[in-house]
């Protein structure tokens, strides 16, 4: 059993080469779509994306906001799934709150790129794999 949960998937999110984002489709069907890594986080409860409000995981998020985020540690074999849900942000708060030098590679208009959003994802349990053996845990 892990000791210190928040630490450990903590550490293992900053060295994670790999963070994939689920979503539900209008079917039903579980869709898995690879993310930058999180703009913001506090703790390992709540991440902020960036990502197209033309995008399809918006549109379905919209409709059906539980999803899952899996962070992947390659070089060791480990990894960490988080469920829980996603809000839609189009403020401009939410979006001058992680905003980079050099998003509008992704967004040409800007901070106020109508096809430039922020997704919110608030975790509620998750489950560390590591050494061949997986453990569940809530937030």
């Amino acid at each position: 059993m892990i000791r210190d949960m928040e630490k450990t998937i903590g550490n293992l999110i900053d060295k994670a080469t790999l963070t994939q984002i689920c979503y539900v489709d209008e079917e039903g069907y579980p869709i898995t779509k690879a993310m930058l890594q999180p703009r913001e986080q506090e703790g390992i409860k709540t991440f902020w994306f960036s990502t197209n409000t033309s995008s399809n995981k918006v549109k379905f998020f919209r409709g059906n906001p539980k999803a899952s985020i899996y962070f992947v540690d390659k070089r060791f074999f480990r990894g960490a799934s988080l469920v829980g849900t996603v809000e839609v942000l189009e403020t401009i708060e939410a979006k001058e709150r992680i905003w980079r030098d050099g998003d509008t590679q992704y967004y040409h208009e800007g901070v106020t790129d109508p096809d430039y959003c922020v997704l919110k994802f608030t975790a509620a349990k998750g489950r560390y794999y590591s050494n061949f053996k997986s453990e569940d845990f809530n937030i």
